[in-house]
């Protein structure tokens, strides 16, 4: 296979729409090749706009195309991934595989029996600040570790139609800086979880919209996560991994370059949300994808990584909800 890999998207949300914007746009190596949702008129309305083919058909997406971006409704994801595993077409999939575990490994299976290439969208991972500072830490250039932080923070609440579907706060929020801390420093083998509710809407939902966990890494290191999903001032993504020779730390940065400054005051702007804030990241993780693809390198993410991620997030959940430390190693 050579020059760009034709990608077939499934699903087009809020997700979807905002893979379909780097397919058609962004990425060097994958492409846009067709769309599809359930939804024929959100799928014509897609394919018109970016002038690309769409179908109301998941079986007529996969004879189009080699290669398929999943970011259909949380429910569909397992499913869809086993469809295209057994007709042979590579997988990208948004997180989280399925919010139950024994559908999750059965995905995983599945794909891994079909050999074909399966990636999972844990967007930081390609991201160039998250990249680069992980190069220099796996090259040895922080030391030896001995402790991680990070800062996920949403400026607004999502509707609470989705939160019913989401999984709860540790799967739908803290998995990806769990993801991120088994990446940087590696793997956790203890997680304390606290939460709270600020918002009665959210406890009505048995839920909360404000988390702090600690953690407990295998190489002797400790991690504090905090997670909000209501900061309010805007969007804000910022990790720091200290070591015995250095530090990283990568903040989240402003949407311009422009400060105005007034006296007393100096103000920049803030990002609003993970679409302003990552739209190359999502470009760079599909064009990772297609590589993998078309020239057999490595995925950044694999299926068993989301799979650590998600125990990991079962394991916040369990924490939270006992008021006990609690090992991932439970669940397998």
């Amino acid at each position: 296979m050579t020059g760009q890999v034709g990608v077939g998207l499934a699903g087009l949300g809020r997700m979807g729409r905002i893979h379909a914007a780097a397919l058609a746009g962004r990425c060097s190596t994958a492409r846009l090749a067709c769309v599809y949702d359930a939804d024929p008129d959100a799928a014509r309305a897609v394919g018109a706009e970016l002038d690309v083919p769409w179908t109301a058909s998941y079986e007529e997406l996969l004879d189009r195309v080699d290669a398929v971006a999943i970011a259909s409704p949380t429910g569909t994801h397992a499913p869809l991934t086993t469809i295209a595993a057994a007709a042979g077409k590579h997988v990208f999939c948004e997180k989280p595989i399925s919010l139950d575990r024994a559908t999750t490994v059965a995905a995983l299976d599945a794909v891994e029996a079909a050999g074909v290439v399966f990636q999972v969208g844990f967007h930081r991972r390609s991201d160039p600040d998250w990249a680069a500072a992980a190069a220099r830490i796996h090259a040895g250039e922080l030391g030896e570790v001995t402790f991680f932080r990070t800062s996920l923070r949403d400026m607004a609440a999502p509707n609470p139609a989705f939160l019913s579907g989401s999984g709860g706060f540790f799967l739908d929020v803290t998995v990806h800086d769990l993801d991120v801390a088994r990446w940087l420093v590696g793997e956790v083998v203890e997680v304390h979880a606290h939460g709270a509710a600020s918002d009665p809407a959210f406890a009505a939902l048995g839920d909360i919209d404000t988390a702090v966990v600690v953690l407990r890494f295998a190489n002797g290191a400790l991690g504090v996560i905090d997670n909000s999903r209501s900061a309010r001032y805007g969007y804000e993504c910022s990790t720091e991994v200290m070591g015995t020779l250095a530090t990283a730390r990568i903040d989240a940065p402003h949407v311009r370059g422009v400060e105005w400054r007034t006296p007393g005051l100096a103000s920049r702007d803030i990002a609003r949300d993970f679409e302003e804030r990552y739209p190359w990241a999502y470009a760079a993780e599909l064009d990772a994808f297609a590589r993998a693809v078309r020239d057999g390198t490595p995925p950044p993410v694999t299926g068993r990584d989301a799979l650590a991620a998600f125990d990991l997030a079962l394991a916040a959940d369990e924490s939270w909800r006992t008021g006990r430390p609690v090992s991932p190693e439970v669940f397998v």
